[in-house]
């Protein structure tokens, strides 16, 4: 299995490991390149498969501003995240999502205006992923390695596609409702949005469970959301009477779609669908299935792990919802949300 995308220094990896050998074929300066980087003191994010130590993953980003010259056509002056290396491999995970994942929350972190990345027409696999989050051809770069494609993100709200153009969040339903979730369940599904006292440093270590596109499965009616909604998801407290205080907004997803349990065949189709982005088992899909009636799933884009964590009393006291009805699974309305994201301290620009 996949393991933890770590932030280390590359002083401490090994160039001499055999999935560099790729890179350093095609990129000949990439030893050099290494080693001044290396000398530097400068960090990367690495993945190693769980118990086997096996290099599957190497993300090097780096903050620029102002004007990118040495591609056609120029790039004009603004605060960019350049993906300056990335290889990964996938073996069918979802390796590739999690990397891309990084890039936006390095980028949001940042307060970058744009991504940017140079790959050959070869790259394919690279390539496709990067266009479906919204990474447009922009130009080219002519380099001693041959010809490489320039991709440009824009972190603005520049399409009409949910996926495209995340993280940002366009509210076109005028829908939001707020999705409580029990502690157990809510780590895993949702690690960068863990409860702590204090805020999270998304650009440390994170799980292998953080990826893009979630399934969250419950006996709640979830159908009631459309795509588009946005989420609050809601932290229930771990320790009993105490939930006032310790019950926390966390974090804010789009809906991608919504299911009951009558639009899956059998529970070979119920699994396939939920496992990659599930926190259950096989073995709990399968159980949840054939043993309850109503079952209902949302799949979800995880676009913004809040800065600060609004608790219960503040969403009573603060931005005036009313209890009851219970958090469970509830409609609030669009003033609501965006107080919530206020507290929050979530960057205006994500919302449109």
């Amino acid at each position: 299995m996949p393991g933890t995308l770590q932030l280390k220094a590359l002083s401490d990896i090994d160039l001499d490991d055999p999935f560099f050998d790729s890179l350093k074929n095609q990129y000949g300066e990439f030893p050099q390149w290494f080693a001044g980087k290396a000398a530097s003191g400068e960090q990367a994010y690495v993945i190693y498969d769980e118990g086997v130590d096996e290099l599957r993953g190497f993300l090097y980003l780096k903050l620029e501003d102002g004007p990118v010259t040495d591609v056609q056509p120029p790039l004009p002056a603004a605060r960019r995240i350049k993906v300056g290396t990335f290889k990964i491999v996938a073996h069918g995970t979802k390796l590739g999502e999690r990397a891309v994942k990084k890039i936006f929350d390095h980028a949001i972190a940042s307060e970058a205006e744009q991504i940017y990345v140079t790959a050959f027409p070869t790259h394919k696999p690279l390539l496709r992923l990067l266009e479906r989050y919204g990474f447009e051809e922009r130009g080219n770069k002519i380099t001693p390695n041959g010809e490489e494609i320039v991709l440009v993100k824009e972190l603005t709200d520049s399409s009409d596609e949910l996926v495209e153009r995340y993280p940002i969040i366009r509210q076109e339903s005028g829908r939001c409702f707020l999705l409580a979730i029990y502690p157990e369940f809510h780590t895993q599904l949702f690690p960068d949005s863990i409860l702590v006292t204090e805020p999270p440093d998304i650009l440390s270590d994170v799980s292998h469970t953080n990826t893009i596109h979630k399934v969250y499965v419950a006996g709640l009616p979830l159908t009631m959301m459309k795509k588009g909604d946005a989420v609050v998801i809601y932290r229930t407290t771990d320790k009993g009477g105490r939930a006032r205080y310790r019950s926390v907004a966390t974090s804010v997803c789009v809906v991608e779609e919504t299911r009951s349990r009558r639009d899956f065949a059998n529970v070979q189709e119920f699994v396939d669908y939920c496992l990659p982005h599930s926190v259950f088992s096989e073995e709990e899909l399968r159980e949840r299935f054939n043993s309850t009636k109503r079952l209902f799933t949302v799949r979800m884009t995880y676009n913004i792990a809040f800065p600060k964590r609004p608790n219960r009393d503040r969403l009573l006291d603060v931005v005036g919802l009313t209890d009851p009805p219970r958090f469970q699974f509830r409609r609030i309305t669009d003033g609501e949300f965006r107080h919530i994201l206020e507290l929050a301290e979530v960057p205006a620009r994500l919302l449109a």
